[in-house]
């Protein structure tokens, strides 16, 4: 039989570095074989020119020539579906133990789930670490142990729990040699997976002192470059959490800060509330009679609902990958109270495009613009898109960027005139609600 080995599985935490499962694994008994796994279940659900596939396949190829050039090992790269390939690999290897990362989305558990008893099955343990988060589960919860659905308690008590002397940075330069040798492992090419370039990218992030120093001036205002960028990186762990906040903490900025814990507050709610995926938090919102006029939700989907700031933002998505935050709540909120077009539709969009998309974030979010999720603006609450201008973009910058013609007689005529739409929005969501 071969040598025995353990399985070290990336998925969301695509570094070498402070990467706990990964540390856990080559602090273990027997050399690591890295590998990951472009899950057919996931892929085939995606444009063919997706840039989350084509940053995902580069930051692996590049992790892989790491390997092989420093420390004579490499990283197995397989395609299909997980229960597939792990039948493949056990049938190759004499596996003792797969070494991984929690994952907290429903898919993600009922896949773990599955693997978990195919290893068993074949007496090989299954150990997942807390990773991509500080605090998960029921670690920040109230005394009763109910979870926090309004978030100013929850980051409250989660920067009264957190510990900055205990925040461990988890080395693995140190414990590389426990890799196997071998240099020629499985790649695969986009090609083989189904994919072709993408003619976006993913850019770098940007968490330089100056930015963070004036995060909190300048991250409302889209039309300048005030925000990190780190989204798409907290998403495929290419980036380490607990080095983001430990940087927030040395910088002394606790804007910054709180907005690493928004996403832990959602994250938590998706994992105590599974069934947010597809229905409201608060039920009664499902009562909402949404119009969902197709032709208006594919103007929106454009950028051609008239409306200059809502327009520019819908652009920039399809045209980058990205959105202002500032833009994506003013959008989001034009989508189901202007339109009274269903949130579900919004989130389903913002997945297919949106490089940093975060199924915790962007249901958490697209149902808080709604005001059907957890800790939600109240229904009343409508942003006004022209008077949003006047607060955001006051010297037209960024509308001028992604709407050019915005002053133009070729630009559309409003697609709906705000005062009806919103006393239509007050009126739908009234009966709904009573």
């Amino acid at each position: 039989m071969n040598k025995e080995i353990n399985i070290f599985w990336f998925r969301r935490d695509l570094r070498l570095d402070d990467n706990i499962g990964f540390y856990e694994a080559l602090n273990g008994d027997y050399p690591v074989l890295p590998i990951f796994i472009f899950d057919k279940e996931i892929l085939e659900k995606l444009p063919k020119n997706d840039a989350r596939v084509n940053f995902i396949f580069n930051t692996l190829q590049s992790m892989r020539k790491t390997l092989q050039k420093e420390h004579n090992s490499s990283l197995a790269i397989y395609s299909g579906t997980p229960i597939e390939v792990y039948k493949e690999i056990i049938n190759e290897y004499n596996v003792n133990t797969v070494y991984t990362n929690h994952d907290y989305e429903p898919y993600a558990l009922q896949r773990d789930e599955e693997i978990k008893k195919l290893l068993n099955d074949n007496n090989i343990s299954f150990k997942t670490f807390k990773d991509q988060v500080i605090f998960e589960k029921n670690e920040i919860v109230k005394a009763d142990g109910n979870p926090y659905v309004v978030y100013t308690p929850y980051m409250k008590l989660w920067k009264k729990t957190f510990d900055s002397n205990s925040l461990n940075i988890f080395s693995t330069n140190s414990v590389l040699h426990n890799l196997i040798e071998h240099t020629r492992l499985p790649n695969v090419t986009l090609q083989d997976i189904g994919f072709i370039t993408s003619d976006q990218n993913i850019s770098d992030y940007d968490v330089t002192p100056t930015l963070i120093a004036n995060y909190e001036d300048t991250r409302n205002f889209p039309a300048k470059n005030g925000t990190s960028h780190l989204g798409p990186h907290l998403r495929f762990g290419t980036v380490s959490v607990r080095k983001m906040v430990k940087k927030a903490i040395v910088e002394k900025n606790e804007i910054f800060w709180q907005e690493l814990i928004w996403r832990e507050f959602f994250m938590q709610i998706l994992w105590h509330f599974p069934e947010t995926v597809t229905k409201a938090f608060k039920p009664k919102y499902d009562n909402i009679k949404w119009r969902n006029n197709e032709s208006e939700f594919k103007a929106w989907c454009e950028g051609k609902t008239g409306y200059p700031l809502v327009d520019a933002g819908m652009r920039e998505l399809n045209k980058t990958g990205y959105m202002h935050n500032r833009v994506r709540m003013l959008v989001g909120s034009f989508l189901c109270k202007h339109l009274l077009i269903d949130w579900r539709w919004g989130e389903a969009y913002f997945a297919e495009k949106l490089h940093d998309y975060e199924l915790a974030s962007n249901i958490g979010n697209w149902q808080w613009v709604s005001g059907s999720g957890v800790d939600a603006a109240p229904y009343f609450r409508i942003f006004n898109p022209t008077t949003q201008i006047q607060k955001f973009d006051k010297n037209h910058g960024y509308i001028k960027k992604w709407v050019p013609e915005y002053q133009e007689l070729t630009y559309p005529k409003p697609i709906v005139e705000h005062k009806a739409a919103r006393e239509r929005c007050l009126q739908t969501y009234k009966s709904a609600l009573n």
